[in-house]
């Protein structure tokens, strides 16, 4: 595993307050380091089996919850210097509930693994098109089909 490519995503777990009307569950606070401003917030529903990707952001950071379901993450640094160590994957679900922080600049993939799978983007820019590079799921030579 790169150790500069997984020190550049982060993984912060998040908490869930238990409440008998109804639980309430964080994502960001604009007090937590991670937090490098507000554009837009979204849900990608993703259904089972399926991937999206790849997509990379030139200039938006991404804060990314899994609050319904469970999705695997993968994430490629093409400006690694070891080729055989650029990528890193991550598993965001109701069990596993925290937050990845991508930065601009890291390809990012996603599977659904559950029948449902909802993820909340939070990111720093409205969207621009001009702004994400996209690539076919075949262009990098990284099995994302386990």
């Amino acid at each position: 595993m790169d150790e500069a490519l997984i020190n550049t995503i982060k993984c912060t777990p998040l908490k869930k307050i238990n409440n008998p009307l109804g639980d309430v569950w964080h994502a960001i606070k604009s007090t937590e380091d991670t937090y490098a401003g507000f554009g837009e917030a979204y849900f990608s529903f993703i259904n089972k089996g399926k991937i999206k990707g790849w997509k990379k952001h030139k200039k938006a950071t991404l804060n990314l919850v899994v609050p319904v379901g469970e999705i695997k993450f993968y994430a490629y640094d093409e400006n690694s210097s070891d080729r055989k160590s650029c990528s890193v994957n991550f598993i965001l679900s109701e069990d596993n509930y925290s937050r990845l922080t991508i930065p601009p600049g890291i390809w990012l993939a996603f599977k659904g693994i559950k029948r449902k799978n909802i993820l909340l983007n939070v990111s720093d820019l409205p969207h621009d098109k001009n702004e994400t590079i996209s690539k076919k799921l075949s262009f990098f030579n990284i099995n994302i089909n386990d």
